[in-house]
């Protein structure tokens, strides 16, 4: 077979697409436009290794079957029974060891419906009252990135809701050493089957010489692919990242159902993310349409005053940063996930990322949509072949 399988970008997508597609037999080459490969999975250099976003996994769909199978999720880490002591809510400013009735009583609804052309908010008034539409709203706002998921559809807000909150055991996995070390087996192995990585290639038109898989973002995708219909809705989060010294006060997790924030320490689960002795906090506050950058950092702040008292002066390690259309895919009412672009856009060219058409939040997208993407490059490379064959 001569003419390889071309994968653009070279973070979760790229290489979860370049190994599916290796494993086939078929030749691929990668191209990533950074010095490193990852994406958003890559981290900061030790001792603090701090992510762009949340560490954890959910290990309750097909995206990590495909991980784990190939040992890309392996070593666990799980906070003590102290740290999850310290789990709790913020409402109406005030932390809490329990989310509000109302909140509990959506929590039970595991068999109710939401539907798809209503909005979030409109529909869980209708149930709960507006307090807790509110409040529900906020509280999942740690997966959508977004200051106002309550605008968004019922049945995706509903979804997501009953997956992190809802009665079944919690599916969350702690990988130890977080995305980057997944990330980095993930290159291991890809070079072990043969792809050809190379960094610091940016790739400014398509190859015409086999099946693509533009395995980027969606802004660089329509300007690489010349497609203005490749938009779509994703959230927009300040983040705070800290280190401080142990201390007792410390909260494990915080959910804020006032303002959509989240708290979460990484190194309860994962001592290797942080020296001997430190706790590693991230936290996340969705930015309002309108407000500044730096009003919402104020937010935050305020926020990681309540979940690490006196961190200001505390602190050992400090980052703050905000992520824009790099949250996944948020789908709006009237559309579900099939609604969004399509992985299959004609001619041999594929699309990849945490914004197409595949199921599952955020990273999972891009797992999902990969795999697929890669399976249908495959297809078409073998089919390529097997004409060069017939007319020789």
């Amino acid at each position: 077979m001569n003419n390889p399988i071309t994968v653009i970008g070279g973070g979760l997508a790229g290489l979860t697409a370049a190994i599916a597609a290796a494993e086939t037999g078929v030749p691929v080459r990668l191209h990533e436009a950074h010095q490193t490969l990852g994406g958003r999975g890559r981290a900061t250099q030790p001792p603090h290794v701090a992510h762009e976003g949340a560490h954890v996994f959910y290990a309750d769909g097909p995206h990590y079957t495909w991980l784990k199978e190939r040992g890309f999720v392996a070593g666990l880490g799980w906070p003590g029974l102290g740290d999850a002591v310290t789990a709790c809510f913020r409402a109406d400013g005030e932390l809490r060891r329990l989310p509000p009735i109302g909140m509990l009583r959506a929590q039970l609804r595991k068999r109710m419906t939401a539907p798809v052309d209503l909005d979030f908010h409109t529909w869980a008034t209708g149930h709960w009252g507006e307090r807790t539409a509110t409040q529900l709203a906020n509280a999942i706002s740690v997966t959508t990135y977004d200051a106002d998921t309550g605008r968004l559809s019922a049945a995706f807000v509903w979804g997501l809701f009953q997956r992190v909150y809802g009665p079944a055991v919690p599916a969350v996995r702690w990988v130890r050493g977080g995305w980057q070390r997944t990330i980095d087996r993930m290159a291991d192995r890809a070079r072990e089957l043969g792809v050809v990585i190379e960094t610091g290639a940016r790739v400014d038109t398509l190859p015409t010489d086999g099946p693509v898989i533009v395995a980027t973002d969606l802004d660089s995708a329509r300007r690489l692919l010349g497609d203005d219909s490749l938009q779509g809705t994703s959230g927009f989060a300040a983040l705070l990242d800290i280190a401080v010294p142990r201390d007792r006060r410390d909260r494990f997790l915080v959910f804020d159902l006032d303002g959509g924030g989240f708290h979460e320490c990484y190194s309860a689960q994962d001592d290797s993310v942080a020296p001997a002795g430190e706790s590693l906090f991230q936290l996340q506050m969705p930015v309002r349409v309108g407000e500044s950058r730096d009003a919402a950092q104020q937010r935050l702040g305020a926020f990681a005053d309540l979940a690490v008292p006196d961190w200001r002066s505390r602190n050992t390690f400090h980052r703050t940063s905000t992520s824009k259309k790099r949250t996944g895919a948020l789908d709006l009412p009237g559309t579900t996930w099939r609604d969004r672009p399509a992985v299959d856009r004609g001619d041999g060219v594929y699309l990849a990322g945490d914004m197409v058409a595949a199921p599952g939040m955020r990273g999972e997208i891009s797992i999902n949509s990969a795999i697929a993407a890669a399976a249908a490059a495959v297809a078409d490379a073998r089919k390529a072949a097997r004409a060069r064959t017939e007319s020789a």
